[in-house]
């Protein structure tokens, strides 16, 4: 069934390589692949067995060149010859003077065998066979050809169009000259290939796949809300979208046959499926296609989310919380002085207590400094700075605290420091303060037990630099009193930050979730599997990821890394949680990260 007429391609200076491509299966993906391919100059046959799956690729085609047109990033002369450039059919036969077929069709591998068997016997010998798999074994699929040499895997990201990363997956059997001839059809597509071995989920979704099977496992324990885990990931980590909600646009039933594949080879109980996504793809809820995964949606396909029995009713915590008028804020460092900005400009009064009345003082001219920067960028006017300062006051002791309402201690992330300043806080605060650790790793109840009144203690991690990051993990114990509780939710929302219910457990949300996928990484490089470069550029340009694994594990430091994963480890006692021997190794020789010029990368002193 022939939809388009070819265009006279003759005009250009020099064919390109690989300059016919047969794209088969016009789904999501398939439809995409080929509007990439057209744009670029590619005569493209699309095929499909389905008349209905083949007229929708054509009209989405359409639609997206038409966009392109109002937008003014192609003429309309262009969209006509991009247009012309795709035609679609019913067989493979149609594929039989393809220079490349890129197979689209479902992960289910007797389907894709069937696929690459029946275009043996049709395609030049030649022709380069190309599955869009991020399951299933390349390898196998081309041990199964009579062509081996010849097949390899390409791997888009959703949206094709907008997503610059193009996996290039190579077996043992794969000729070089394929692999080169992809990167350069990847490349001229406007796309970041990398090269990869064979293995399941690859580079970027080896590691996205796990964070989310955590994602999940971690809602189907009750630990959090699916609200909640969503917004810690996105405010705390600067993502795109949340693992929840992500599986949904990924499809729970694709979700799930991708971790079953990276659980046959890896053995790693990090991937085993969480039992939830079974139980969705069982019952047909399936994510945003079928209207209903882990969130309810408008419609089948619909990206609107809808109320269900499960959305959150507006009541937060239930019940009123203390009164707050005055916040302490015990440390002198960087977090402590952030927090304490966070709530003078808020309109509290605030008190800032060091070891040492210096201490405090060089803590308070460094929000000054901070502010200032404010006022230059616009962000604050020169009364707003000024009135910030003036709520808050120094103190070289916790003396200080007698009349505070709040206390938020921000020192060291050491056990046997944060207890002993909780029995000093308990003999100064008031009765009825409100006593809060921002501890991202340590037992809040340790915290709370060192003091005579563990229902006023609770966890209030804020995340670095304060005063731009909106995530506060708010972690109760199993001793914190519901006002309190109430009362750290409503300052939080006084201060404009979002708070987001866990329990008291080793890395609460956030941290619980990054850190394994770090640790992953390094896995990665310790394998020689694929190098520092790659794995940064696969999750930046394929997740959507604010900075690569390595960027931002040489940032938060190496060392405070490695003490994160063993708190883990102790913690949940699961094998795939030991740190990265690679890691440890690195800490040893005291490579750092930025802090010390040296980590997974050097940097230049300063």
């Amino acid at each position: 069934m022939d939809r388009q007429s070819t265009s006279d391609h003759s005009s250009d200076a020099a064919s390109p390589s690989l300059a016919t491509v047969a794209v088969v299966g016009l789904g999501t993906m398939g439809t995409q692949i080929a509007e990439v391919l057209t744009r670029a100059g590619r005569e493209v046959i699309g095929i499909d067995t389905d008349d209905a799956a083949a007229r929708a690729a054509v009209e989405a085609l359409g639609a997206a060149t038409a966009r392109a047109v109002r937008r003014e990033r192609i003429t309309e002369r262009e969209r006509q010859a991009v247009l012309s450039r795709f035609r679609t059919f019913s067989g493979l036969e149609a594929a039989a003077d393809a220079d490349l077929v890129i197979e689209v069709v479902p992960e289910d591998y007797e389907l894709k065998r069937r696929v690459f068997t029946a275009l043996d016997g049709i395609v030049r010998p030649d022709t380069i066979l190309a599955t869009g798999t991020n399951a299933l074994s390349v390898t196998r699929l081309a041990a199964d050809s009579l062509r081996p040499e010849r097949v390899l895997g390409v791997h888009f990201f959703n949206p094709a169009p907008a997503m610059k990363l193009v996996e290039v997956v190579s077996s043992v059997l794969t000729a070089p000259t394929a692999v080169t001839a992809v990167t350069a059809l990847a490349r001229d597509l406007g796309k970041d290939p990398i090269a990869v071995g064979d293995r399941p989920g690859f580079v970027a979704d080896g590691l996205l796949f796990g964070y989310l099977n955590q994602a999940a496992a971690m809602y189907e324990s009750k630990y959090a809300t699916r609200e909640d885990i969503d917004a810690a990931m996105r405010l705390g980590c600067g993502l795109p979208m949340g693992p929840l909600a992500l599986l949904d646009l990924i499809g729970v039933d694709t979700a799930r046959t991708v971790l079953e594949a990276m659980y046959a080879q890896s053995h790693d109980r990090l991937h085993a499926p969480a039992p939830v996504l079974g139980q969705l793809a069982e019952a047909g809820l399936t994510g945003r296609k079928a209207g209903r995964g882990f969130y309810t949606y408008e419609a089948p396909g619909s990206a609107t989310v809808v109320p269900d029995p499960q959305s959150p009713d507006g009541s937060g915590a239930g019940g009123a919380g203390r009164p707050v008028r005055r916040v302490g804020v015990a440390g002198s460092g960087t977090m402590a002085g952030g927090i304490a900005e966070v709530f003078a400009k808020a309109g509290y009064e605030v008190v800032l207590a060091g070891r040492s009345a210096e201490k405090a003082e060089r803590a308070k001219a460094g929000i000054a400094k901070s502010l200032g920067r404010s006022v230059d960028k616009g962000r604050l006017t020169a009364e707003a700075r000024d009135a910030a300062l003036a709520t808050i006051t120094t103190a070289g002791s916790l003396d200080a605290f007698a009349d505070v309402d709040l206390a938020v201690e921000a020192v060291a992330e050491d056990l046997a420091v944060k207890q002993e300043l909780f029995a000093a806080l308990d003999k100064v605060c008031k009765p009825g303060a409100v006593l809060a650790t921002t501890t991202s790793s340590l037992p809040v109840v340790a915290c709370a037990r060192a003091t005579s009144r563990p229902q006023d203690v609770i966890g209030m991690h804020f995340f670095n630099p304060a005063p731009a990051m909106k995530l506060v993990e708010v972690v109760r114990t199993v001793l914190t009193a519901d006002d309190v509780h109430a009362t750290v939710r409503e300052v939080c929302a006084a201060v404009r930050k979002h708070p987001v219910d866990c329990g008291d457990r080793a890395g609460f949300i956030v941290n619980a979730l990054l850190f394994p996928y770090l640790n992953n990484a390094i896995k990665m490089v310790q394998e020689h599997y694929a190098t520092l470069d790659d794995i940064d550029a696969a999750m930046k340009l394929g997740g959507g990821y604010p900075m690569g694994p390595f960027e931002l594990l040489d940032v938060v430091g190496l060392d405070v890394s490695l003490a994160i994963e063993k708190v883990l480890h102790a913690e949940f006692r699961d094998p795939g949680l030991a740190p990265a021997p690679l890691l440890e190794h690195l800490v040893a020789a005291g490579c750092l990260g930025r802090k010390t010029g040296r980590g997974f990368r050097e940097y230049a002193r300063r």
